[in-house]
């Protein structure tokens, strides 16, 4: 049996649901998502073709958007800010990009959704030590944005999953991202 795409969701509380920003810094902190992107899915000189990452946005003006980024399909991009500016617009409008999805599900309804296929695990820092939890292959992680999970989101999710933690360091959520793809290939070389 082949296992499932590792998957990430990132809770942006403030990410814009319009196309109508300069930059990502000031468009709700899409830079934000536009660095978990890239420490989720690139590695030097290549991508992971077995991540799925999923952003669900949800600032003005009209919340929630869920924008997912599948490693298998994905193509023509580069890690640059500017290049996934252009994208991430271009996604919000509605046009397409390879390996690019967006629609309207909720992060409610995304986890629900997940859980049926999924183990599901939510990154707080008071949560158990990634080190003591069996990992599944079939993994999904689910952290927020620079402000945090929004609490009634984190205790919905955990109603589906297991609260776990990095350490009481307060890591950035691209940090976070990487800590794990990391943790999973040292699992995974050794055969979970």
């Amino acid at each position: 049996m082949t296992a499932l795409p590792r998957e990430f969701i990132l809770f942006s509380r403030l990410g814009k649901t319009d196309p109508y920003f300069t930059n990502l810094h000031d468009a709700g902190r899409l830079d934000i998502v536009h660095e978990c992107i890239v420490s989720s899915l690139f590695l030097s000189h290549g991508l992971r073709r077995d991540v799925t990452f999923h952003a669900i946005l949800n600032g003005p003006p009209n919340p929630p958007l869920h924008v997912q980024i599948d490693g298998e399909t994905l193509y023509d991009v580069r890690t640059d800010m500017d290049t996934w500016q252009v994208i991430l617009k271009k996604t919000i409008q509605g046009k397409t990009h390879p390996g690019i999805t967006k629609d309207k599900t909720s992060f409610e309804a995304l986890v629900k959704t997940k859980a049926q296929t999924r183990q599901i695990y939510v990154l707080e820092e008071d949560g158990k030590d990634i080190n003591r939890v069996a990992l599944s292959e079939n993994s999904l992680f689910i952290l927020g944005d620079h402000v945090g999970l929004p609490k009634k989101a984190e205790l919905f999710a955990q109603r589906f999953g297991e609260k776990i933690s990095l350490g009481k360091t307060p890591y950035l959520a691209a940090s976070c991202i990487t800590i794990i793809n990391y943790t999973l290939d040292q699992k995974a070389k050794s055969g979970f």
